[in-house]
């Protein structure tokens, strides 16, 4: 159901209706971050009751750095600035 570098979809509190990376799970609890609004270094606790998993598991090296993570998540949450972040960054490579 969850595991570390599954996406999921929070359904309630401040956080709803975002996607977000599980960085780390409890008995009953899972540890989310977007690298944004919730970076790696504090992520938030929510119970799994308040999210739904998706069929999609992140690499391990989109949970490296917070930036990563953004990106990773990008395609979810509709952010256009990142995205367009990440084209400039392959166009100069």
């Amino acid at each position: 159901m969850f595991e570390v570098g599954s996406v999921v979809w929070a359904t309630a509190g401040r956080d709803k209706h975002r996607f977000y990376a599980a960085v780390k799970l409890g008995q009953d609890e899972v540890f989310i971050a977007d690298g944004k609004r919730r970076k790696l270094e504090s992520p938030k606790r929510k119970n799994i009751l308040h999210l739904r998993p998706t069929k999609t598991v992140l690499e391990g090296t989109a949970l490296r750095t917070d930036k990563q993570l953004r990106l990773a998540l990008a395609p979810f949450n509709g952010e256009a600035g990142v995205q367009k972040e990440q084209k400039e960054g392959t166009e100069l490579v």
